[in-house]
């Protein structure tokens, strides 16, 4: 199950995002694990990055698995866990490459789902490829 929560004023196609996400985890053979969408403002997860991540700059996004400390709703049994989104980054970013909102949003989605997923690119090597094909693959059907 895939719930989607957008805490700014922007509006989403929520089902869209549900959908997309829902089709990497078939894809991934993880159909049916619960994950979380949270859509926020530059702040908040410039909160977030600093908090959790020692980083002190807004980012596009973020992805806490279900042992990390922050999920913004912890009572849930998340099997995998929570993705945050920085809706407004977004939007920069698909300006700064010449791409689309839509494009760029699901983008950061497969991008966090492949993380929980745990797919790694940070160290770089046959990792990071690994999750670079994975991720192109997906994001070709959009």
């Amino acid at each position: 199950m895939v719930e989607v929560t957008n805490l700014t004023n922007n509006p989403v196609d929520e089902e869209f995002l549900k959908k997309v996400a829902e089709k990497v985890l078939k894809g991934e053979n993880a159909k049916g694990k619960e994950l979380s969408i949270v859509l926020v403002g530059p702040e908040k997860i410039r909160n977030l990055n600093r908090k959790y991540r020692h980083k002190n700059k807004i980012t596009d996004v973020l992805a806490f698995g279900k042992t990390d400390e922050f999920l913004s709703f912890p009572e849930e049994k998340l099997e995998l866990g929570e993705i945050v989104i920085c809706l407004q980054k977004v939007k920069e970013n698909a300006k700064r490459f010449n791409s689309t909102f839509k494009k760029e949003l699901v983008q950061v989605l497969i991008h966090g789902i492949l993380h929980l997923l745990e797919y790694d690119h940070k160290k770089g090597g046959l990792g990071a490829k690994k999750m670079e094909k994975k991720q192109q693959h997906y994001l070709s059907k959009y």
